[in-house]
């Protein structure tokens, strides 16, 4: 029996959603277990890893392309020259948002280097605050009440996660540190992803070349910015230890999971809705807190915190709702 076109993209949208769960949870457990985990030798540099993320995901755009092409290598080439080669202003504007999210890349290392799974998965939906920020200043869009709404309980939200602890014991110098080193990393992050999506977002409604094209761009300058972040923080241990120091499988997804990570939120985007999206964001916050308190043993969920994250879960469904329009029909309904 034939597949209806709706009941595939229906089936579409629930496969992309768990993908984006999936992801989204595996990355920053995975991605905190990595930066925590005791090993012998030099531990890995987190300005590595994002360059060979993108080294992936460079190559992975070429592939695309390719066969996007008809696997015919001259009309490859010659999409190359008409979209990056013969457009260079159009091609360097990429290298802003590029450079950005390299900047967000290794702050959200550092973040999780600082701070639980849980409290970092939580905290980091204020990007949806400074995005819609950025939306309104850069591309004049017009937030709904519902909106406004949702972004007040969303501050307030990670706000209350913020709170540090009732314990019986006040917490050392430098934990205390620690936690403010990773809750600034993370809005330096939010900043930055909001700034470089918004960016990014107006440079594709500006032209006519593909998402993968603008994709393999964005992959080419971010791996020159990262490789420059390289040479800035970690080229001493580069030349002492090598490159790809401290590498090992754990490390190797963590790259393939940050590598692919905007591709299946290319995916969803196509194929979901806001309210889907905001069910998987909230899915993956509390798998994400179960396992940080449950395995990893580095979290202890708060009577603050679980409020926090219960107003920050409504207030992304909140900002996803989208009102149905009034008809003239539905006015004259008794």
């Amino acid at each position: 029996m034939a597949v209806s076109p709706s009941s595939q993209t229906n089936n579409l949208k629930w496969i992309s959603l768990i993908v984006l769960i999936a992801q989204t949870t595996a990355l920053v457990l995975i991605l905190r277990f990595s930066r925590t985990q005791k090993t012998e030798g030099p531990r890995y540099l987190s300005s590595t890893a994002v360059v060979t993320a993108e080294v992936v995901k460079f190559f992975t755009c070429i592939v695309v392309l390719f066969i996007n092409s008809g696997y015919n290598l001259g009309r490859f080439a010659q999409e190359i020259d008409t979209d990056i080669v013969k457009k260079p202003k159009d091609t360097l504007k990429v290298g802003v948002p590029a450079f950005l999210y390299v900047v967000q890349n290794n702050l959200l290392f550092l973040a999780l280097s600082k701070l639980d799974a849980a409290t970092y998965q939580v905290t980091y939906q204020l990007k949806i605050l400074t995005t819609a920020f950025f939306s309104v200043t850069m591309l004049n869009k017009k937030l709904d009440l519902y909106k406004w709404i949702s972004l007040l309980m969303l501050t307030g939200g990670v706000a209350l996660v913020q709170l540090p602890k009732d314990s019986g014991s006040t917490s050392s110098d430098h934990d205390t540190s620690d936690r403010l080193i990773g809750l600034f990393a993370v809005l330096a992050a939010c900043f930055s992803s909001g700034f470089a999506g918004v960016y990014f977002e107006k440079i594709l409604k500006g032209s006519h070349v593909s998402l993968w094209m603008r994709n393999l761009q964005l992959a080419a300058f971010s791996i020159f910015g990262g490789l420059f972040m390289v040479w800035v923080y970690d080229r001493e241990e580069v030349a002492a230890s090598g490159f790809f120091q401290g590498y090992n499988s754990i490390i190797w997804m963590v790259v393939m999971l940050q590598a692919y990570g905007g591709l299946v939120i290319a995916l969803v985007v196509k194929y979901a809705d806001n309210i889907l999206k905001g069910f998987a964001v909230s899915l993956s916050i509390l798998l994400s807190s179960f396992i940080s308190w449950w395995f990893l043993n580095d979290f202890e969920p708060s009577l603050a915190f679980t409020s926090g994250a219960l107003v920050v879960i409504i207030s992304t469904f909140l900002y996803g709702y989208e009102p149905k329009p009034v008809t003239a029909s539905s006015k004259h309904t008794a």
